[in-house]
């Protein structure tokens, strides 16, 4: 064999190769999540301190079971951020992860810039949705919505080897 055809071969592998984790790592592990009515956008209540549904609209969301921290959603509410404020428990300050291009209703960077600005506010949404995650909600003051998962201090112990202890809850199996 020459080599040009072996260097063209190993070069055809290597597009193939190149082109299939890119489509596995953008699109090929995500999913749509059907809009569940009050079963999808939760903030935690102030007096209970409970996941409680609020009313939204216009639900778009994707997950992937190859990481609890994959889910981006979108949503709409006619809910106020002083009365959203009031009522429920505010996450600290976060910065949104990115979304797949293709997901276009939920862009990082002006999810952040609204955060920064304090034209938008972040609210837990669930606290250990899956083990050391959690579900924040930020809502801009038009009433768009945007969900994404982030790990807490028990998710971040957990993934940099440290030691959990016992204020965190147990992993189930």
């Amino acid at each position: 064999m020459s080599g040009k055809l072996v260097s063209g071969m190993l070069l055809f592998v290597a597009i193939i190769a190149g082109a299939l984790l890119y489509y596995l790592q953008v699109y090929g592990y995500y999913r749509i999540v059907e809009d569940t009515k009050n079963i999808d956008v939760k903030l935690v209540s102030s007096l209970s301190q409970k996941p409680v549904g609020i009313d939204y609209s216009a639900f778009r969301a994707i997950d992937s079971n190859s990481s609890p921290i994959r889910y981006r959603a979108c949503f709409e509410t006619e809910i106020n951020l002083e009365q959203l404020s009031d009522n429920y428990v505010a996450a600290s300050r976060v910065i949104p992860r990115n979304a797949p291009n293709w997901f276009d209703c939920f862009d990082a960077e002006q999810i952040a810039a609204a955060l920064a600005s304090d034209s938008a506010r972040v609210f837990l949404g669930q606290k250990n949705i899956h083990f050391g995650v959690d579900r924040v909600v930020a809502i801009t003051s038009d009433g768009r919505g945007y969900i994404w998962h982030e790990l807490n201090d028990c998710g971040r112990k957990s993934y940099d080897g440290t030691v959990i202890g016992e204020t965190c809850p147990q992993r189930s199996k």
